[in-house]
């Protein structure tokens, strides 16, 4: 008994060795601080996401995964594909798409008449199989097939060149998610907290940041005072504190006084007490900026999916 049980083992090492990466294969992905459907949601991963396969139950039916952003957490099963590392490679290695559009349908057939086969939302990646009309004909991690509008995707590399990461283009994407719901650890379109909203405006100009306000907030330059705020800075808000500042709240800065972020919804707000939008409560627990943009692939945690190795290994 004691030898089956010492094979097995044996045998479940080799598995899990042999599936150390694996691939987002659902449009958002849910993370979990454990590995049961009641626990708390600590962020989310969008589809093709590229991540590190930590530890599985013993069912394997919650992996704990790694991110590009280096935040961990547990994922269902039909959540991940898991992948060897070869092919992991090739995903990485394969021609993809971009979902532009915010929201978008991936069809069985090249038609709006076809089945549904996924949702999908900005950001999201899937392996480009052929252009066909106008529609793109591309595959999930887990090898389902689709179409997808060619209006709502970009093929990455066009669009990686001919990409905007200046304050101007960041938030006039912002702006698109005006009004969008609040969701606790949510990091797409379909619902965002206020520092997911901020990395998910930023990934979609292919910029990747840490996951939380606490710890965006080292991240390029800071900047104290409102008055040397510039167009694209990060705000950041909390309570003030003699022995230690803490953060809790962010948004991007809009100009003129202006900055837009997710509390209830994703909203503008002003530190002007004259404006009509004026936030009393946030101008009240403002810490200080961080500017971010001139530090993109300059500081560790501040890179792109270009450089990050995650989607090169």
């Amino acid at each position: 008994m004691k030898k089956m049980l010492f094979i097995v083992a044996i045998l479940l090492c080799q598995i899990l060795a042999a599936q150390e990466f694996g691939i987002v294969n659902i449009s958002v992905c849910n993370l979990r601080a454990t590995p049961d459907y009641d626990a708390e949601m600590v962020s989310q991963a969008l589809l093709g996401t590229p991540v590190h396969i930590l530890e599985i139950t013993p069912k394997n039916n919650w992996p704990r995964v790694q991110t590009p952003d280096s935040y961990t957490g547990w994922v269902h099963k039909d959540g991940i594909t898991l992948l060897s590392k070869e092919e992991y490679s090739a995903w990485n290695a394969a021609e993809k798409i971009v979902v532009t559009a915010l929201f978008s349908i991936a069809y069985s057939a090249p038609s709006r008449r076809g089945g549904t086969v996924s949702d999908l939302v900005a950001g999201d990646r899937l392996r480009l199989v052929e252009p066909c009309g106008g529609w793109w004909k591309v595959a999930f991690p887990d090898g389902r097939t689709g179409f997808v509008p060619q209006r709502d995707a970009q093929r990455e590399g066009p669009w990686r060149s001919k990409l905007r990461q200046d304050a101007d283009a960041i938030i006039a994407t912002a702006l698109t998610m005006n009004g969008f719901p609040y969701l606790w650890a949510g990091m797409s379109p379909k619902g965002m907290d206020c520092s997911g909203f901020v990395r998910a405006v930023l990934f979609l100009h292919d910029i990747i940041i840490p996951r939380d306000a606490s710890q965006q907030a080292p991240m390029g330059e800071r900047i104290m005072g409102t008055a040397d705020l510039q167009k694209g800075d990060l705000v950041f808000f909390g309570r003030k504190d003699t022995v230690k500042t803490r953060v809790s709240h962010v948004g991007i800065y809009l100009g003129g006084g202006r900055f837009i972020h997710s509390l209830g919804r994703v909203k503008i707000a002003s530190f002007d007490p004259s404006a009509p939008d004026y936030d009393a409560y946030n101008a009240g627990r403002y810490l200080f900026a961080s500017r971010i943009l001139p530090y993109i692939d300059k500081q560790e945690g501040l890179n792109t999916t270009a450089t990050n190795p995650y989607y090169h290994e």
